[in-house]
This record gives C-alpha cells, structure tokens and sequence, in this order.
C-alpha cells in the first residue's frame, strides 16, 4: 500500500511522531523503529520522528526519513521506584524537563500523527501537556498503540486506575490499535472501555519484522540464545550455560546474544563459563542487526518479549520461550497462548521446571518441533501493511469506523 504523498489536509509530505517511554528494556523502541521504517517505506516522502528514553537509541541504524530524540533517561528502583538515570535531578525535575523537551519536539516538528506506545498519559503524566495542546489545535491525530498483552486483566485494570490512564484513553485518541489479534488475546479485557473507545480499536496482526536484506550470518548451524535487551535476562542464559555444562554432547553450538543491559560483574561470570566451553557457545555484547542472527539460527531459545516472539514468527524459526513472570506476567501469558496454537515451545517453571535437564531437552527436540507458519493463521503476521493503511486513512480520507 502507498501511502498519499501528502497530507490533504496540511498540504505538505506527512510527519509521523511516536512517542516511547523506555524506562526499561528495547521492546518499545524496537517496536517504534518497526512502525516508522514501515510507514516511511510505504511513502516516501513522509518522515517520523522518536522520542525515546532508551539509552541504547543511539547504537540502533534507523532508516532514511527516520530520527530519534532521545529524552533523558530514568530507571527502576528495586523497590520499584523510579530515579534518573545518569543526571543528577531527582525524579519530579527529570519528568518536567521530560515533559518540556516533548512540547518543544511537538511544537518544532508539527507532527500529522503522533502514535504513542503502551502508556496513554506517558512516563509519570509527561505527555498529558502535550496530548492537552495537540487536542486543541486540532491538527494532529492521535494513536494509541498497544501490544498483544499488557498484564493480567486486574493487574492492568489497578494500574491504568492508578495512572489515570482509562480516562486519557476515552478522551484523547482517535484510534487505538492493538499490535495482535483479538482471536489470540485481548490486552484490553478487564479495563471499563466505553463503547465508544471500543469502537476505535483496531486490531492490527503482529508487526512483521523485515528490516531489509540480511547480512551474511555466523558459520551454521547454531542455536539462537537471546535474552532480549537482557537485564532481566540473568536465569534464562544461566539455564542455556548449565544446560550446556552438563551435556558434553549437547549441540549444534549456541550463539548468545547478552543485550545491552546485561553487563558488569554478572557479564563477567558468563563470559567465563563461556569461555571454558571451548566454543560450543560463542557470545556477543549487543547486536543492532539481530535479524541476520535470526534468520540463519537452527532454532531460537528467547524470553517472551514482544518483538523477540515478532522475529520468531517472521523467521519462520522453531523456538523455545523461556518467559518471565515478574513483575508483570505479560511473557508467560503471550508464550502459553501461543504454545497452545503450536507456534512454540514454552518452557514454563511450574510444568516442567527450570532445570538443566529440562532445557537440555527442549534444545534436542527443537529439530522436530513444528515450524510456526505451519500453525500462522490469516493476518497474523499483517500488522505494519495494516498500519500503513491506517495512517493513509486518518490522513488522507474521512475517518474510517473500526471494524475490529
């Protein structure tokens, strides 16, 4: 689908702005990355903009017609308390300067569309300034956007009470788009929608990922170890590492991916065991063009995270998923959901536990696991061409009803 060359209203090429917290992780960065890549594609003379408060945004290619503005950054607490990241304000000046910094963005790029990730009213409240003036001027549509699971329904529900989030949802979207499929799981379920905000949303499919061509990948074949972005990633690759130990006979080779938030002492320890498995597992720090590592794996064993579980489907990879289950339940729900599709293979703590053993066999029945696209269901896999088409009609023609 391409997009109209310009916004019929302003008269000029379109202007994407997206918004994404990242107090944690790369998943909604990622995910931001995916959609303006798509929509710049699609047309190109649009050009999209990120505001991001991930650390590791600068180590990230973004394509032509793509840039990112990276906000300051914040991190969670033990306690689950937030603090800045590396500059010394305390909580409530970083959030205002935060907030200042996306009302001058807003103001200096004039945004067509600004689409936010996963939270209504922004980290703490910062974007509700901005939603405030952008609903007066009445010039900039206005897109929620949410993965295929947020949490479980009461957990969300306490949550978006807690933040106000229901109330900026009714009262400043135009349209809400789920990046999944209602028939697989409903990341609404549980929140008091109006039925007026219900009728907004559209349920898009998953977002493909194909960032182009891949590069030429690591001498195969070889099993895919990726914790995501990797700070919470600690007993998955230990799982790997041990299964490994354990099992002189254990193989193909494993590649693993630490992510850029596993680092330090623990870094450290892993390297070491790596190093004394004399190659039948090899690892790197961060990798910015992951799908090349994708698309020439043997097989995936990963956490639940949104745009991993993306990757697995779009490269068509037998995968085993490890999920986490604090603080949110949000892995084991997508992963048992999609184990009970036949898409993958969990690897769940109370069934089966998490033991060397366990995952020793999960890596030596990866070859007979099933490929997931002999279980892809129609418009799974659509989302990005959905998306295209959506910003082509808020932009370019009357406003279409959700059908969803």
């Amino acid at each position: 689908m391409s997009l109209g060359i310009q916004n019929t209203i302003t008269g000029r090429a379109p202007r994407i702005l997206f918004y994404s917290h990242d107090t944690f992780g790369l998943g909604h960065l990622r995910r931001s990355r995916a959609l303006a890549a798509a929509i710049t594609q699609a047309n190109p003379e649009a050009s999209a903009l990120i505001l991001t408060g991930s650390p590791v945004a600068g180590r990230f290619t973004f394509p032509r017609r793509v840039d990112h503005v990276r906000l300051p950054g914040v991190t969670k607490r033990a306690d689950g308390s937030y603090a800045a990241r590396t500059i010394g304000m305390g909580i409530e000046e970083v959030t205002e300067l935060r907030a200042g910094l996306i009302q001058t963005a807003v103001q200096q790029f004039d945004p067509d569309m600004l689409v936010v990730d996963k939270e209504p009213t922004g980290f703490r409240g910062e974007l509700l300034p901005t939603l405030e003036h952008l609903l007066h001027s009445q010039r900039t549509k206005l897109v929620l956007g949410l993965r295929d699971v947020l949490d479980e329904p009461e957990v969300l529900a306490a949550e978006w009470e807690r933040k106000d989030a229901l109330t900026a949802t009714e009262r400043f979207y135009h349209e809400i788009w789920v990046y999944g499929l209602r028939s697989i799981y409903d990341p609404t379920k549980g929140l008091p929608l109006s039925h007026a905000a219900q009728s907004r949303i559209h349920w898009t499919g998953y977002l493909r990922r194909d960032l182009g061509p891949v590069g030429e990948p690591p001498e195969q074949p070889y099993i895919l170890i990726t914790p995501g972005g990797g700070g919470d990633g600690k007993a998955m690759v230990n799982l790997v590492l041990s299964a490994y130990e354990k099992d002189p006979t254990l193989s193909p080779r494993a590649l693993l991916v630490y992510g850029p938030f596993l680092s330090g002492e623990l870094r450290d320890e892993f390297e070491a065991r790596v190093a004394a498995l004399n190659g039948r597992v090899t690892a790197v720090g961060f990798e910015s063009q992951i799908e090349t590592l994708f698309a020439g794996a043997a097989g995936v064993v990963c956490m639940g995270g949104y745009n991993t579980f993306c990757e697995v489907l779009s490269f068509d990879k037998r995968a085993v998923i490890v999920p986490r289950t604090t603080p949110r339940l949000e892995q084991w729900i997508r992963a048992s959901q999609a184990e009970d599709l036949g898409l993958v293979r969990m690897l769940d703590e109370n069934r089966d536990g998490l033991t060397p053993d366990a995952m020793i066999e999960a890596i030596r029945n990866l070859p007979q696991q099933p490929l997931p696209s002999q279980a892809i269901q129609d418009g799974l896999l659509d989302g990005l061409d959905y998306v295209t088409d959506r910003v082509d009609a808020l932009l370019n023609r009357e406003q279409e009803r959700a059908t969803g």
